[in-house]
């Protein structure tokens, strides 16, 4: 990517580029350009629409990774009112990898949760680049218990590649927590909506994953793990991520095909970086009619039906092999 452009996105932008030129030079010189201008814009349009219908799963992984997508802060201040953020996980300190807080959606009080990424260097140190410590999944894990305490549903906004690897994670029980998220997500006594808005990899991701409603944004990707590492596992070559992406079936097509995700979050065209208020106002929508779904739902069959739709995925059948004889042939 060069100048926040990816590759197959410059024909477009040249494209439009030479478009904005025409009309400030209509501006300028008062010649009416508007037959050739409109010429432009009708294969801009076409070209728009042919690039993003066919984004391979390795494109939509770098979509998904863009600097300039929104992050759960960003989601936070477009779509909820009165976000008040609270902190540390009571045991060992605060992890701003990840942020949660107490706020009003749609006139109805709610718990956000969410891994937060940085928008530069600084930024990105501070908050270790949106991956997670287990001091912030336990962080998440009290919000969520406060949250059932006082009957709040909880929206877990979901844009990580994956929990923090180091060794001082893994000797603070990173395994561990990500494990007793889950089991604790799978029992909580109100509706919970996950939203995948970018990046959903690995149990740093299904360590806030676990909901009455799984949505997600068209451009994200969401997968047992990451197409780099997948690629270094399989091939010993991780620049065999496009192909490693391609077979995990990470797309958001991918997963509502096998019922993985009950939704998919139209994003504007280009994706979410491209007008924050619209992807925010789309993402508002989305969540709005999940929770209008559930919301109703008494609690204890809330539960079971979420139990029972996490237990489904990954049935599978065992066929017995056909061996046909020589005799019958």
């Amino acid at each position: 990517m060069r100048n926040g452009l990816f590759e197959w996105e410059r024909p477009l932008y040249e494209l439009e580029q030479r478009i904005q030129e025409l009309q400030e030079f209509t501006a300028e010189k008062d010649i009416d350009l508007s037959r050739e201008i409109a010429t432009l814009e009708k294969r801009a349009d076409h070209l728009r629409r042919e690039i993003y219908a066919s984004l391979s799963a390795w494109q939509q992984v770098l979509l998904a990774r863009h600097p300039k997508r929104p992050t759960a802060l960003d989601y936070i201040e477009l779509i909820f009112d009165d976000f008040y953020e609270l902190h540390g996980d009571r045991g060992y300190r605060d992890d701003s990898a990840i942020v949660g807080g107490l706020a009003i959606f749609d006139g109805l009080p709610v718990t956000v949760i969410g891994p937060q990424k940085g928008r530069d260097t600084k930024e990105n140190i501070q908050r270790n680049f949106g991956l997670p410590h287990p001091e912030g999944y336990r962080k998440a894990l009290r919000l969520m218990e406060q949250a059932e305490k006082f009957e709040r549903p909880i929206i877990s906004l979901i844009d990580v590649v994956g929990a923090y690897p180091g060794i001082e994670a893994e000797e603070r029980g990173q395994g561990v927590v990500i494990a007793e998220n889950i089991r604790r997500m799978s029992f909580l006594k109100v509706p919970i909506v996950c939203v995948i808005t970018g990046e959903g990899g690995s149990g740093g991701a299904l360590a806030i994953g676990v909901g009455d409603k799984i949505l997600m944004l068209e451009h994200g990707w969401y997968s047992v793990i990451s197409p780099e590492m997948c690629a270094q596992i399989l091939w010993r070559d991780s620049s065999k991520a496009p192909e490693a992406a391609k077979a995990l079936k990470l797309t958001a097509a991918d997963l509502m095909s096998i019922e993985a995700i009950d939704g998919i979050v139209p994003e504007p065209f280009g994706g979410a970086h491209k007008n924050h208020e619209e992807a925010a106002a789309n993402l508002k929508k989305s969540i709005n009619n999940a929770l209008k779904e559930i919301i109703s739902v008494p609690v204890d069959a809330l539960v079971e039906q979420r139990l029972r739709r996490f237990r489904k995925m990954g049935q599978w059948q065992e066929k017995a092999a056909v061996v046909v004889s020589k005799v019958e042939q």
